[in-house]
């Protein structure tokens, strides 16, 4: 897998006239960052709200205007930037934009790329909520994602207008997000199921209060995205403190080790692939207080007993089912570090585990960077570097793109 996720794609950023054209800049850096070649078109309109050599700074690419149409090679240009795309965006997208997309209409140089792409095309609409929700704008709407056309957006906002309403264009991060996804589709996970599991469980001692663990659910949103990448259909069940899955996966929300094993369990039986991310809780309160404690009754004796172990829970299913062919888990230790891995990793039966020691300052729970060691069930270990997570999960994906193909690395 290529460390930037978009390397060798080419994306043709279409920008049209509205205020929100100024976040077009932003996610052609972000496309750029993320290894993409980016060439930006732009609408006569737009041009009064952004500059083409903004784009052009930004990418390192030619920047288009319709004054581009007249030059000595206009009878192709619109041609060439259709055909060498992998995939033509749109943002923001204007009504009249969506309406030449519709109609099929060619008068200016983004409409005439549009008609000669044969790419996935994405729109972000941005508008006023009026201009919006007006039935010639939903019908245009209905007609391009007929068309198979990926619209996103737009959101609720304050508009230019002053008004609070939808019509606000979806912010470039996500816009990225859905990019990531529809050239994905590919990848060497296509037809692939992983699950995904992130975050620290919350077991309740009363309606306030809960005992859980350090856990981010950093590590297992980058696993998420890396399966995504590799053009897996992901599941993500994670607690409600790691918010919201990548786009394009599925998400689960859970809260105690229960209810994360029911998930994962239900889960499993259609998956190819665990990667059990997620801090779960060894222990819970034995009592759960149906009203909230008060202090001034006296300081509470909390007895605890065990919680559901999912991985064996796991490892009996899969017993059973075959399901799922692949099995990750994670060991977070704070000594002896390997040999505890190796116990979990056989006891549990696992294909694979990852060890980290949590109680470095710069890696583990809440921190950006991880450090690891990957120890399979023949034996090998590799140890990683200090990384940051989104590569320490790519690294972690390679191996189950390796190991569903049936290698032994």
């Amino acid at each position: 897998m290529a460390l930037k996720p978009l390397a060798g794609k080419q994306i043709v950023l279409g920008v049209s006239g509205s205020i929100a054209a100024y976040k077009a800049v932003d996610l052609a850096s972000k496309l750029t960052q993320l290894g993409a070649s980016v060439e930006a078109v732009l609408t006569p309109s737009a041009t009064r709200f952004v500059s083409p050599l903004s784009f052009s700074s930004i990418t390192g690419q030619p920047a288009y205007t319709d004054d581009d149409l007249w030059g000595a090679q206009a009878h192709v240009l619109h041609i060439g930037l259709g055909q060498r795309a992998d995939l033509l965006a749109i943002a923001p997208a204007t009504a009249g934009t969506m309406a030449r997309l519709a109609g099929g209409m060619a008068d200016n140089l983004l409409a005439l790329t549009a008609l000669a792409a044969r790419c996935p095309v994405l729109v972000a609409p941005a508008m006023d909520a009026g201009m919006f929700g007006h039935p010639a704008t939903q019908a245009n709407l209905r007609t391009l994602r007929e068309r198979s056309v990926t619209v996103v957006g737009p959101e609720e906002g304050r508009l230019a207008s002053g008004l609070v309403a939808r019509g606000r264009m979806t912010e470039p991060a996500e816009i990225v997000g859905h990019i990531r996804y529809l050239l994905s589709r590919s990848g060497p996970l296509r037809g692939r199921t992983v699950l995904v599991t992130a975050g620290g469980t919350q077991e309740p001692i009363d309606p306030v209060r809960f005992i859980t663990n350090r856990s981010s659910g950093k590590q297992g949103l980058t696993l998420a995205q890396a399966a995504l990448d590799a053009g897996a259909e992901v599941v993500l069940v994670a607690t409600p403190a790691v918010g919201s899955a990548p786009v394009g996966a599925r998400q689960v929300t859970v809260g105690t080790a229960a209810e994360m094993a029911g998930a994962v369990l239900a889960e499993c039986r259609q998956a190819d692939a665990l990667i059990m991310a997620a801090a779960v809780a060894d222990f819970r309160p034995a009592h759960h207080a149906e009203h909230k404690l008060k202090k001034r009754r006296g300081v509470p004796v909390l007895e605890l007993e065990a919680t559901v172990d999912v991985l064996s829970a796991v490892k009996e299913q899969r017993r059973e089912t075959g399901r799922p062919r692949l099995v990750i888990g994670f060991a977070a230790e704070t000594e002896d570090l390997l040999a505890n891995a190796r116990v979990k990793l056989e006891r549990k039966a696992m294909d694979l585990i990852v060890a980290n020691d949590v109680s470095a300052t710069d890696a583990g729970f809440g921190v950006d960077t991880n450090r690891v060691t990957l120890l399979t069930a023949a034996g090998d270990a590799e140890a990683l570097p200090l990384l940051p997570k989104e590569e320490v999960a790519r690294h972690i994906v390679e191996r189950v793109i390796d190991l569903l193909a049936g290698g032994t690395r």
